[in-house]
């Protein structure tokens, strides 16, 4: 059995495919900015959203104005920083409380001298979360840990959740399964099957919530995970959500082509 009928392996539901970016679409590398992005990316992306008819979007810990760089000219619906923002397929944004970002910027000067003093840890600042990647040097791991625990005790709802090689401090309350479920809402999403894709413990909210809304969470990678199942690695990724929009866009022309 395939990895598609694996997913759909009866009547084709209408889908809407949510992924996390790094690790999942782009392979991770040691900081922020250094991941390799294939030229391609974009307008298989762009390819993707047209078969699903827009229903298609990135819930990722970069911000949105990341993504769009990344991904240039294609702008897609987009979770940042864990939801903190969220572009709809509308083009409109909605953003927290600014309270929340007023206590990121504080978490972000709390540990701006523990990074000065260990060059392998690298601070991610955004409108609303702090990542702390420690990539280059894993024995500072507790260093990190600890740094971003002593910053949260001075700002209140603030949670400290830990990714891989990376500890990220966000607002109480915000995860990733709350931005899919805001977006299964809104069209072009409401009422169609969600499926997540992710690489890491971040991703674990959207993969409850897709399954909760009757769809699939599929993790990346090995780990202890509630999604129902599996996947190997980037490229089989971008493989899977090419079949699943080519059998939406085959499924969709099947059903023009009957008599009404």
């Amino acid at each position: 059995m395939s990895q598609i009928d694996a997913v759909v392996p009866h009547a084709i539901p209408q889908l809407a495919i949510f992924t996390d970016f790094d690790g999942t679409l782009v392979e991770l590398a040691e900081t922020p900015n250094g991941i390799d992005v294939p030229e391609t990316l974009a307008a298989e992306l762009e390819r993707v959203a047209h078969e699903l008819g827009s229903a298609f979007a990135v819930i990722t810990g970069r911000q949105i104005a990341d993504i769009d760089r990344f991904l240039a000219p294609l702008h897609l619906p987009v979770a940042g920083a864990h939801g903190t923002q969220r572009r709809r397929a509308d083009g409109s944004v909605e953003t927290i409380d600014p309270a929340a970002l007023a206590g990121a910027t504080e978490i972000a000067h709390a540990i701006e001298s523990v990074v000065e003093a260990n060059p392998g840890l690298v601070m991610e600042a955004k409108e609303g979360a702090v990542a702390l990647h420690y990539r280059q040097a894993p024995e500072l791991e507790d260093t990190a840990r600890t740094a971003m625990e002593e910053a949260l005790h001075t700002v209140p709802d603030f949670t400290l959740v830990a990714g891989k090689m990376v500890f990220e401090a966000r607002p109480s309350g915000v995860t990733k399964g709350d931005a899919l479920r805001a977006f299964m809402r809104e069209e072009p999403f409401l009422g169609r099957t969600p499926i997540f894709i992710g690489d890491d413990t971040t991703d674990e909210d959207a993969f409850i919530a897709a399954q909760e809304l009757g769809g699939v969470g599929i993790k990346l990678g090995e780990g202890d995970t509630a999604a129902r199942m599996r996947i190997a690695n980037v490229a089989s990724v971008h493989a899977l959500i090419k079949g699943l929009s080519d059998i939406a866009a085959r499924d969709r022309d099947r059903e023009q082509a009957l008599p009404h």
